[in-house]
């Protein structure tokens, strides 16, 4: 017992370690050249909110692993040789909570300051925001907690009488209780009114983990919902759309001109925006032509790269081109894959959390049985299955970025990523990394029963006074399959289409 927690200590020690350096290479290849040799205090927020996110969603698979070393206790003090999964959870999402709520907002308010004003007053105008925020939240959390931080479990009253204790055992099916009386035990015999509601009051860390978890679960019912669709519908689409041929060197030098136009019309625009700022004229429609400005650079960079992909130069041109090919291949094959894995997890809610009795445990099975083919293969599977729903939050934060007005698109590319983007999509990577593990927690409770997850999740969470009921009626993974078949509608009616040309740009009056 003691050497197989051993190993899962060890193992767990490497995983972060390598979760650490594998974050580190992304910030390292997706930053922008701008922010080389500077910004280190993002930078370092950047790779811990990172590890933390994926770290939690590791903790799951290890939670299991750790309930597991419990499976052939002789004795109930084996089990305090585990991990103490139920600290470690609380301790990281109160980590998390911390990063998403004060750390990063001050990181972006410190890095998106003006870089006319000294290092104190940036730090002390981020100071500000972030201190008011706390206060704000430490009022907003304190008067809940007071108010309604108590947890409605519904219990049973039993009672029966007392009898000899028998000189021998005779239980079998029809005679279940001690005793030559009732041939069922109180516990079944027992009327509808002896249910009654047991009150307790949680702890303030656990209070604060589910009210970071309903919003987190709001944030993840949407860009979850439909990044589910979009992100292997994404892929699939680009190839469809993808170019067929080398464009000729006059069309080339006719779509550059249409382009640098275009160019010239976005740095006039930002140009005016930048002189309002200074003059501190920043109200609603100042805020509406940023967000314009930023939507119309970002489909730019698209129209360049495609350009660039059309017609490639150099000596190496049809290497160039033959790689262009190969990307698109890639796209397909991993758009399908993304495809399957969708309609899966989609299925999966459908036929297990949403149909009372569930029809199959379907993916919970399917880890089992990877786990008796080898011990770490469903283990993997689960993870997998994780961090695929933080991809499509992702991906359904870029979509609706791009479409709607009131959310700020923050683009990651390979080498041309700024820290606040990098910060925001932390930030929401962090909040919806707890639901994430909610919803895996109850997706997959199958599989996860009996683990520390299942306590904090499974059953505080869903008895907490004033939110029991919206994980009662299933609102959140209703929400997520209404807006999984609204985005796969519009990808049916609009995805296939080629982005037709805008016109002459201009800053709304």
């Amino acid at each position: 017992m003691g050497d197989f927690n051993l190993a899962l200590v060890i193992v767990a020690i490497v995983v972060c370690v390598l979760v650490f350096i594998f974050n580190l290479y992304l910030l390292v290849n997706y930053q922008h050249p701008d922010d080389a040799n500077q910004a280190y205090f993002p930078k370092f927020v950047v790779v811990l909110g990172l590890s933390v996110a994926a770290i939690s969603i590791l903790m799951l698979p290890a939670d299991v692993a750790n309930r597991q070393a419990c499976r052939h206790a002789i004795y109930n003090g084996a089990c305090n040789l585990t991990l103490p999964m139920k600290d470690l959870w609380l301790s990281v999402y109160i980590i998390d909570a911390i990063l998403v709520f004060f750390v990063i907002p001050f990181a972006m308010f410190y890095y998106e300051g003006d870089m006319d004003k000294s290092v104190w007053k940036r730090m002390k105008s981020a100071l500000l925001w972030v201190v008011t925020t706390a206060i704000v939240c430490a009022l907003v959390l304190g008067i809940l907690y007071g108010l309604v931080g108590k947890v409605d479990f519904t219990v049973r009253h039993l009672s029966s009488s007392t009898e000899p204790f028998p000189s021998t055992w005779r239980l079998t099916n029809g005679q279940q209780c001690v005793g030559s009386g009732e041939r069922q035990c109180s516990a079944y015999s027992a009327s509808a009114s002896s249910e009654t509601t047991w009150t307790m009051r949680t702890t303030f860390p656990e209070y604060v983990v589910a009210l970071a978890t309903i919003v987190g679960s709001v944030l993840f019912t949407i860009f979850g919902g439909v990044g589910i669709v979009c992100l292997p519908l994404g892929l699939i689409f680009s190839f469809i759309r993808r170019p067929k041929a080398v464009i000729t060197r006059s069309q080339y030098i006719k779509e550059a001109t249409e382009l640098s136009k275009k160019a010239r019309e976005l740095k006039k625009a930002a140009d005016a925006l930048h002189q309002e700022e200074r003059s501190g004229n920043k109200g609603r429609k100042w805020r509406k032509n940023v967000k314009a400005v930023e939507k119309e650079l970002l489909l730019l960079e698209e129209d360049v790269n495609a350009l660039e992909e059309m017609y490639p130069q150099g000596e190496k041109a049809e290497a160039s081109w033959a790689m262009t090919v190969l990307g698109y291949l890639a796209k397909l094959v991993l758009g399908v894959l993304g495809l399957i894995v969708s309609v899966a997890w989609i299925a999966h809610i459908v036929i297990y959390l949403l149909v009372d009795p569930p029809i199959s445990p379907f993916l919970n099975e399917i880890f089992i049985k990877l786990d008796d083919v080898w011990g770490l293969l469903g283990t993997a599977a689960f993870a997998f299955f994780c961090f695929y729903l933080l991809l499509a939050v992702i991906a359904g934060a870029m979509m609706l970025g791009l479409k709607l007005v009131f959310v700020t698109i923050h683009p990651m590319k390979w080498g041309a990523t700024l820290m606040n983007s990098f910060l925001f999509n932390v930030g929401l990577i962090l909040l919806c990394s707890i639901s994430v593990i909610q919803f895996c927690a109850t997706a997959f409770a199958y599989y996860s029963q009996a683990t520390a997850a299942q306590e904090i999740f499974g059953h505080t969470l869903e008895s907490l006074r004033g939110i029991k009921y919206l994980y009662k009626y299933n609102i959140f993974q209703i929400g997520f399959i209404v807006l999984a078949g609204l985005t796969f509608v519009y990808y049916a009616a609009f995805g296939w289409r080629r982005k037709k040309p805008t016109g002459r740009f201009q800053l709304s009056t």
